[in-house]
């Protein structure tokens, strides 16, 4: 028996999330993963992921393992994914690791990243992954509004409804905000998420640079325990699993960038 990880990247425009549900229903990440493992490996595979994405999330560092007693050498997983599997799913690594190695608690934390097209007209070749935003955000509003959320917080305001109950106390570590030409990139580091925090997140950020809402009130939102006061959730679009990191060193280097930014 061997545990093996596998990196996943997958554009999530046509697919309907990351876990498994009825074929009826559309393909999902897991759904795939699993079909084409069962067929390389000649024994039926259940994987195991760090972080669930919802239908239309993206993901460049998707980690998922799985227990085989194939004989498939492991450089060879990527490679033979191809054929079994959607365009939009690829396997970019696999590697062999120790059998208690467990995606959901060998993680030290995770980066996401939401992007914004901030331009009047919109750009087709990138709407895949982005959310069109119009009017002319104020970036150093929302620098000041994304540092009010730094820290450990009960996260209940910024979870999604109809959230599968969780514990709401997140901390989050870093939050980087930069302008590349029309596109806006927030990136958010956080030892886990609730259910559609990140996006609205994003959505929150978005509200502050129009000067809709003030980042000195984000405290007494947090504070509130109430998603209603804050604005509408960000289209799926935008974001995308940027790195789950196995490491305290890895994370920090990230952490440490964003917060010199």
């Amino acid at each position: 028996m061997r545990n093996i990880r596998l990196i996943v990247a997958y554009d999530g425009t046509d697919l309907v999330g990351y876990q498994r549900q009825p074929e009826e229903r559309g393909t999902t990440v897991q759904g795939a993963l699993e079909a084409a493992l069962t067929k390389i490996c000649n024994e039926p595979i259940t994987i195991y992921g760090a972080s669930r994405t919802d239908s239309g999330v993206h993901a460049k560092f998707q980690v998922v393992t799985f227990f085989t007693e194939g004989n498939i050498p492991v450089e060879n997983i990527p490679r033979a994914m191809i054929a079994h599997m959607p365009r939009s799913i690829v396997v970019t690594k696999a590697e062999e690791i120790p059998m208690d190695w467990k995606p959901r608690w060998k993680i030290h934390g995770k980066e996401y990243t939401y992007t914004i097209h901030n331009e009047e007209i919109d750009d087709p070749l990138t709407q895949r992954f982005h959310y069109h935003v119009k009017k002319p955000l104020d970036i150093g509003a929302m620098k000041r509004g994304a540092h009010e959320l730094l820290g450990t917080h009960d996260c209940t305001t910024l979870q999604g409804s109809n959230s599968t109950p969780a514990n709401p106390v997140k901390t989050i570590y870093a939050i980087g905000i930069v302008k590349v030409g029309p596109k806006v990139i927030i990136s958010v580091i956080g030892d886990g998420f609730l259910y559609h925090m990140v996006r609205n997140i994003a959505g929150l950020l978005v509200d502050v640079g129009l000067h809709r809402r003030e980042p000195s009130a984000i405290p007494g939102y947090l504070e509130a325990k109430a998603r209603k006061l804050i604005g509408k959730t960000a289209p799926p679009q935008g974001l995308c699993l940027e790195e789950i990191f196995f490491t305290q060193e890895r994370m920090q280097e990230q952490v440490e960038y964003f917060s010199n930014l």
